[in-house]
Parts: structure tokens; sequence; C-alpha cells
């Protein structure tokens, strides 16, 4: 048994797909049912059964997958820690990325710092706010960059903030933004609620929601086409022109705003490479 074999139980596991876990693994479907054959017989015991509804993994199976994610963990520490022990910034970063960010803001980052550090990799999490937090908060990640107002426990940095706003092709009347069509996107609860937030202060009928859409810069796109309105940070509209942008204010009359944060545990800096991209971070603002 290697590292490798483990990595296979893992996804095995998780995917309960052969076809699936072979093409994560960038191996072929026979090399991994032999793979796995071959480590039922490492064992001396059934690790998995395929049937109609896929992989079904047998006591033992689940046994052995469920310590395999404890020693990928184990060999990820033990490669981290030889790497920390020379002064050089070598070694791998696990980053989490909001799929915002991800697509705006994260590659020009991750360029001026592998000009500064090229010794160092990436190993890339993208997904909604939510998920990338939980991935920070129970340390899968090292670095974590989140959209929104979430309660973190340890460190963090304020990246950005982003004025949340209406965006349309025509000029509207805000008296009459009931009775126009709105595009929703998928977003986090923590977006929907302020913004729902805003709509019950300012008008006592629902909005006029036309279609939902799964993400904000499909929904710019409906926009641009003037299919309907949305309320959305101004930076989904950085690159669009003609798009009239209408804050929207609270009750005392400021800006709504949602911040970007970059998220770590402090216990993460005494890792040479984690502690000089968050300095990296912090020096280089948005």
């Amino acid at each position: 048994m290697d590292d490798r074999d483990w990595k296979i139980l893992d996804v095995l596991y998780e995917q309960k797909n052969i076809t699936k876990s072979a093409e994560i693994l960038f191996i072929s479907q026979p090399a991994l049912t032999k793979r796995v054959m071959q480590i039922e017989e490492h064992f001396g015991v059934k690790i998995v059964d395929r049937g109609i509804r896929g992989v079904q993994f047998t006591p033992q199976g689940e046994y052995l997958a469920h310590r395999a994610a404890e020693v990928l963990t184990l060999f990820k520490e033990i490669k981290e820690d030889v790497s920390n022990m020379n002064d050089e910034i070598v070694g791998t970063l696990r980053i989490g990325v909001s799929n915002f960010f991800g697509k705006y803001k994260f590659p020009e980052l991750i360029q001026q710092f592998t000009s500064q550090f090229p010794k160092v990799s990436f190993h890339v999490e993208t997904g909604l706010s939510k998920d990338i937090y939980n991935l920070t908060y129970n340390q899968h990640v090292h670095v974590g960059f989140v959209r929104g107002d979430y309660s973190w426990p340890d460190q963090k940095h304020l990246l950005f903030n982003e004025n949340i706003v209406i965006a349309s092709k025509s000029k509207i009347d805000l008296e009459e933004l009931p009775n126009l069509p709105r595009i929703d996107f998928g977003t986090d609860h923590l977006f929907k609620a302020l913004v729902d937030n805003w709509w019950n202060q300012h008008f006592s009928k629902s909005p006029n929601i036309l279609m939902k859409v799964d993400r904000g810069d499909t929904c710019r796109e409906m926009v641009t086409r003037d299919i309907g309105y949305a309320i959305m940070p101004n930076m989904f509209l950085q690159d669009v022109p003609d798009i009239h942008q209408i804050p929207i204010k609270n009750q005392d009359g400021i800006t709504l705003t949602r911040p970007t944060w970059m998220f770590y545990h402090e216990s993460s800096l005494v890792q040479n490479v984690v502690s000089a991209f968050v300095q990296f971070i912090k020096e280089n603002s948005i």
C-alpha cells in the first residue's frame, strides 16, 4: 500500500462510481478496477461490491476508506512539515476561493505571487462562500477567500467592499420596481437575507421574479439583454458598459455593501509558505 492506493480508496468512497473515480484519478477504469482488486488481496477482504446502484462498500471497505482520509491527511502534514524545515518558500498552498473571486481576482494575485515565489504550488478549491468558509474552518485549506459577513473565530483580513446595486439595461423608477421583471441568481444565505431585508423595508409587495439562474455572471448577461433587472454586487458589472446602476441604501441612507475577506488560522502561519502568502495578500491590496 502506498499513498496512491489510499487516494484510490478515498476518491472511490466519495464518488461511489468507477467511471467518475477513474476520471478524477486520471487512470483508466480497468486499471482502477485492477488496483482495487490488488488492495483487496493485500488486506484479504472484500472491499467493494459493484451493482445497479454503483459501488457499494463492505463494512471492511468503509473502515479502510475512513482510515484512508486519515492517512492522506497525515501524508500531507508530513510533507508540509518537511518543506517547512527549510527557510526557503516552497511547498503546496491549499486555498479556498469563492466562485466570483476565483474568476475575477484570484488569477492576477497568483500570477504576482508565483513570480516572487516560483517554487510554490497550489491546490485550489472553488465554490460558494459558505462552502469555502467550512473548508477553511475545518482546516482543509490554509486560506479561504470568502464574500459576506461571516462570523470568523480566528484571523481575517478585509480585502474590499462591493456596493450592492440595482442593475438594469434601461433607466428604471424605483417606485415601479415591484412591477418590473427581476432576475435572481444562486447565492449564499447572507446575501439573500441582505437583499430581502432591504426589499421588505421599502416595499409591501413581493418582487416580480421572472427568472432564477444559477450564477451571478449568467444573471448579468440576462440584464445586458434587457430581460429584467437584478440586485447584485457591482463588481459583476465592472467590465460591462451601458448598464444603469442604482446603489441600494438602508433606512439611514447608507449604501449597502458586501465585503470580501481572507480567512485563516493563526496556527497555520508556522508554515513558511502560508505565512508568505498571507503577508503577500496583506501588502497587495486589491
